[in-house]
């Protein structure tokens, strides 16, 4: 096999179709050329379609830097801290992190107000409507800012350069996760797992459906402070709940049970997780942003390791090769392409796979690469772990030592006869 347009080989994906066969008429060998591996071969690299891990981290990030997403303002949910200044007010200007039940307290104030979902110009108007309402500040100027962003952790693992928790502010979706956590790994599959906990179970960071809803009672102090004189008491003040309706924004997210029918249903068994199996290479394959989904709070994205199988012996290149997502396209021959074929001594008509089952038994599967090749036998997939033995045929070592020595030998008589006759 001529090494004139080599390259180094880096783990590949495989896909069906990768492999050409070329056959070397003179000495009658099969030849078996993994496409892409030479360099002056457009034809076959085109038809293979090979793509190392750094070709698609860079197909990725550039997807999710050309996608076109919408920035909306950011939500709040529960474990956020805000920041919360009431202008001439400073009992009421604090740091004040939402409950899991999405709600602050503010001294002064007889109710809990309910702020998971709304942004942040949404709760300065909620708060400035509750204290008007209640006359306890005329014409409250409220300033509210996200200190902390706790409330929408997303999860990625797996065979990713950089496994994290990502803290969305804004709509995020696969491909960009994908890139904040440095792109995939070596050992990739071309499979991604998103888990999503079922909506059910998502009501600590979403808004209520009901807008009564927005205002939870706080239970009764005795160290809440007394409304300013000439103010109205908060029981006398019906429109506190009008107020609050008003204020409120209906958010564009999907809509929970409220607090209320949480508790109620504390003894119903949360629905399971949702799992969704997406294939990387269609997706990118495809570059529609439409293909490309979005994230929610609390998903875990997860990268498979990608099985590795070997071919070790008479191979001209013997090592590990990272097998793709689809196992199923992953056979002998295409194993034996990434391994530069067979030497000239190698005894391809008992070649073996080694497999080791969930037991650990390990079993032996015969195989003959030749007929393999010439098609005259099916090709037999390759499992993660696999081993693929190709033995060495001692007659042949034999007969091409034999004509190494003959031509060294003949070689030197011809020098002998030059030099001295």
């Amino acid at each position: 096999m001529a090494a004139g347009g080599h390259r180094s080989m880096q783990p590949a994906r495989l896909r069906a179709g990768d492999v050409c066969i070329r056959r070397a008429a003179p000495l009658g060998m099969l030849v078996v050329i993994a496409c892409g591996a030479f360099a002056g071969a457009p034809a076959c690299r085109a038809q293979a379609g090979l793509e190392t891990p750094q070709e698609t981290n860079e197909r990725i990030k550039a997807m999710s830097l050309a996608a076109l997403r919408e920035q909306r303002e950011y939500v709040i949910g529960g474990g956020d801290v805000l920041s919360v200044e009431v202008f001439d007010v400073d009992e009421l200007s604090r740091d004040v992190r939402v409950s899991q039940a999405g709600t602050i307290a503010l001294p002064l104030l007889p109710v809990r107000l309910h702020v998971a979902g709304l942004t942040e110009i949404q709760i300065e108007q909620k708060i400035a409507e509750v204290l008007e309402a209640n006359g306890l500040v005329t014409h409250p100027q409220v300033s509210v800012t996200v200190k902390e962003k706790r409330s929408k952790p997303i999860t990625v693992i797996g065979a990713v350069n950089h496994p994290m928790v990502y803290q969305a502010d804004h709509t995020v979706t696969l491909l960009e996760l994908l890139s904040e956590a440095g792109g995939i790994s070596n050992d990739a599959a071309n499979t991604v797992i998103v888990t999503r906990v079922a909506a059910d179970s998502l009501n600590d960071t979403m808004p209520p459906v009901l807008p009564k809803d927005l205002i939870t009672p706080a239970a009764p102090s005795a160290s809440l402070a007394a409304p300013p004189s000439g103010a109205k008491p908060a029981n006398n003040t019906p429109p506190v709940e009008e107020t609050a309706q008003k204020a409120a924004t209906p958010s564009p997210m999907a809509l929970p049970a409220s607090a209320d029918a949480k508790d109620s249903n504390a003894n119903v068994a949360e629905p399971p997780p949702i799992q969704i199996t997406l294939n990387l290479d269609r997706l990118l394959e495809s570059g529609d942003p439409k293909d490309n989904m979005a994230l929610q709070a609390g998903d875990i994205v997860m990268v498979p390791r990608a099985g590795t199988v070997y071919a070790v012996g008479a191979v001209q290149r013997p090592g590990g090769f990272v097998l793709s997502g689809d196992h199923s396209q992953m056979t002998a021959l295409k194993i034996l392409a990434l391994a530069g074929g067979v030497t000239r001594t190698a005894k391809a008509n008992h070649a073996v796979i080694v497999r080791k089952d969930v037991n650990g038994q390990q079993t032996q599967i015969t195989l003959n690469l030749s007929k393999i090749m010439k098609q005259q036998s099916e090709d037999v997939a390759m499992h993660p772990s696999d081993i693929l033995f190709v033995p060495e045929s001692g007659g042949k070592q034999a007969a091409i030592r034999f004509a190494e020595v003959a031509l060294a030998v003949g070689t030197g008589v011809a020098i002998y006869r030059v030099a001295y006759h």
